[in-house]
């Protein structure tokens, strides 16, 4: 489990950390906030070890305007429809690649979401650690 303060998490470089444990799903899920005071990046791991019928999750991490509140996307998945493992990248300098790897620094406030495009059940971890 990971380190709980409050409302938000505080990560810091090299801090690994379970974002959702292994479990059925079959609804839109959005992580608490984590508060990023020093990192420059993520990796995010996916591992989804059973579905029923056709499922379909969109993974996206989205960053939070310190202004205005609102989160604007930095990566998005491809659609997870079947069981196995995806890695999602973000880190200033990398090459970017479609539904995968940002190119980009992750910013203090984010969030992470698994957008449900229907009802069928997923079973799916979500862990991740900062660079």
């Amino acid at each position: 489990m990971p380190l709980n303060y409050g409302a938000l998490q505080t990560l810091k470089k090299n801090t690994q950390f379970t974002v959702w444990e292994s479990a059925a799903r079959t609804a839109t899920i959005t992580s608490e906030d984590f508060f990023n005071p020093g990192a420059d990046g993520i990796i995010v791991t996916i591992d989804c070890t059973a579905i029923a019928a056709t499922p379909s999750v969109v993974f996206t991490i989205n960053g939070k305007d310190p202004a205005s509140g609102k989160y604007y996307m930095i990566l998005t998945s491809a659609a997870i429809v079947g069981t196995g493992t995806t890695v999602l990248r973000i880190y200033p300098g990398l090459t970017a690649v479609g539904n995968q790897t940002a190119t980009d620094v992750l910013p203090r406030d984010f969030q992470i979401k698994a957008t449900h495009g229907d009802t069928d059940s997923i079973t799916y971890s979500v862990g991740a650690v900062m660079l």
